[in-house]
């Protein structure tokens, strides 16, 4: 007598699946659809992912191979381009090839390119700060102080390790105006900071005992 409820309560339990299947049939076939194509779509961007790496990266090997003092525009619209996919690794190359080769003399273009790094490129956090520095280096020479600290103050607000170069070039850039009082207190904030790069922490002190004591 069990094994015949037992019997019948299987073919009862298949006969309910067998039902919700038929039942729920467009539903699991839609179900199993978006699945797959979740599926294929994660495997596709990855793999389109590696496609375009591949292609900057031949782009910028080939860039920098081809370099010649008569073919600067081709090398400068090349790296352009390649600063424009917001790559991690090698848009912050191009720019600095473009700066230390002097390709374009178009300062509004550079900053223009260390913008999109800056702000539109996905980088590690230390990584964006040096370009910070850099963009900072790049002007110090011929913008305005407002200007400069506009530029340096997300360095010189943090406690990144480009912070005392922030205030070592902020400092400098006082000196060379002849604005001694505010080159002596951002070289004693710089002296005054844990974890100040060493070589610069030497420096600011030299400048703090032979130029600016009182």
């Amino acid at each position: 007598m069990d094994e015949e409820v037992s019997i019948i309560d299987t073919k009862t339990r298949h006969e309910k699946i067998k039902n919700f299947f038929l039942e729920n049939k467009k539903k699991i076939i839609y179900v199993i659809l978006i699945f797959l194509l979740i599926v294929f779509s994660i495997f596709g961007y990855g793999e389109f992912k590696d496609i375009k790496k591949k292609k900057i990266s031949n782009l910028y090997n080939l860039s920098i191979i081809e370099y010649k003092a008569s073919n600067k525009d081709k090398t400068f619209n090349n790296l352009k381009e390649i600063v424009l996919e917001k790559d991690p690794t090698y848009s912050p190359l191009s720019l600095y090839f473009i700066i230390d080769k002097d390709l374009t003399n178009d300062k509004n273009k550079i900053n223009e390119l260390f913008d999109i790094l800056i702000n539109k490129t996905s980088l590690e956090e230390e990584i964006k700060n040096l370009i910070i520095y850099k963009k900072a280096l790049f002007n110090a020479d011929e913008i305005t102080e407002n200007n400069l600290l506009k530029i340096l103050n997300p360095l010189i607000n943090s406690e990144s390790v480009w912070k005392s170069h922030a205030l070592y070039l902020i400092s400098e850039y006082f000196y060379a105006k002849d604005e001694k009082q505010k080159s002596k207190d951002f070289f004693n904030q710089l002296v005054n900071l844990e974890n100040a790069n060493q070589d610069l922490l030497i420096e600011a002190r030299k400048r703090l005992n032979r130029d600016l004591s009182d």
